[in-house]
Order: C-alpha cells, then sequence, then structure tokens
C-alpha cells in the first residue's frame, strides 16, 4: 500500500476504482455488502476460506458438482489494485479445461501466503466511498459510511454474498494470487 497523497497512491486508488465500476457493470444488482465481500477479498484474501485443506477440497468438490448455469464471466477477473489477487470463477475455467486439482493448491497457497492489512481494507473502501461521491457506484456515501460503522463494531468479519447477488449471478469462483496460477489459464 502507498501513502496517502502520493502520486503511487492516486494511481492505486484509479486502478482499485476501475475494478469497482467494472464490477457494478458486470453486477449491476450487487448489494452493499457484495462490495464489502469484494474490498475485503482485494484487501485481505481468503485465508478465512481454508480451515485446512481437506476441507477447501470437499467444499471445491461440491461446489463443482452443483454448479449449473450462470452468467458470461471471465475466467480471471482481477480485484486487487496491483494485480495480486484474483477470482477465478469457476465455470469458465472447468469449461476451458482447467484443473480442479491445480485450482485447489492454487487456493491453498494463497490462503496460507497472501497477508493483507485492515489499513488496506480501509484504505480500498475509502476508494469506494469517493467513487460513489462521484456517482461511480450505486450507492450514497451515507449508506457505505454505516455500513462500515457497523462491520468495524462486528471486528470487520467475512461476509457472504447478498441472496439478490446469489439469485441473480450464481458466483462460484475462488480468490488466488495471480503467481499461483501459473500457465493454468491463458492470459
Amino acid at each position: 500500500m502507498t501513502p496517502p497523497g502520493s502520486a503511487a497512491s492516486a494511481a492505486e486508488e484509479a486502478a482499485f476504482q476501475q475494478i469497482l465500476a467494472r464490477q457494478v457493470a458486470r453486477y449491476p444488482r450487487l448489494a452493499i455488502q457484495d462490495l464489502y465481500k469484494l474490498i475485503y477479498q482485494a484487501a485481505l484474501g481468503a485465508e478465512h476460506a481454508v480451515p485446512d485443506v481437506a476441507a477447501a477440497q470437499d467444499w471445491l468438490e461440491r461446489e463443482l458438482r452443483q454448479l449449473g448455469a450462470g452468467p458470461p464471466e471471465p475466467i480471471v477477473d482481477v480485484i486487487s489494485p496491483d494485480g495480486c489477487l484474483a477470482r477465478v470463477h469457476l465455470r469458465p475455467y472447468v469449461a476451458a479445461g482447467g484443473d480442479p486439482g491445480a485450482l485447489l493448491t492454487a487456493f491453498v497457497h494463497t490462503a496460507k501466503e497472501h497477508r493483507g492489512t485492515g489499513e488496506q481494507l480501509r484504505c480500498y473502501w475509502s476508494y469506494a466511498v469517493r467513487l460513489a461521491a462521484m456517482g461511480g457506484l450505486p450507492f450514497n456515501q451515507t449508506n457505505l459510511r454505516s455500513f462500515w460503522t457497523d462491520v468495524a463494531a462486528q471486528g470487520f468479519p467475512v461476509v457472504h454474498h447478498s441472496a439478490t447477488y446469489r439469485d441473480a449471478y450464481k458466483p462460484a469462483y475462488r480468490v488466488i494470487r495471480q503467481e499461483f496460477l501459473g500457465d493454468l489459464y491463458d492470459k
């Protein structure tokens, strides 16, 4: 993360706001909790999602069996302004011949090795609030600040996607450090 007010910070903010704008364009029914989930993952990764390798494997296998149809999505969807973290969408990944075992390995490595900070989470949220102030998000600053106050009081918990988001988009992905994907997909 870069010092506030620096040119690098401005570039980071612009990059993250572009990510947020793309997400809103692709998923116009996202709720504030979906935005928070995205920002949480961009800052902190997915450590919380891997209690152990066997549980992560069971979860992936179960999800792959139940995938069903979903909206068009890229295989890899960058979610962090430095390009380090991405959501790998399961439907297009599998359709392109991606190896679930390799994805599981990358997911577990990401969870073990990526260490974001609460400061990154706060910073990325502030970028979203400023984007909302410019009309770039479908939420107002008051609602965003209120949501932030609530999650801060709860110690910044992990949240699930909203029911509206789940019903509309059927999210199925894993958060991966791109360096762990190797040559498993066509960049």
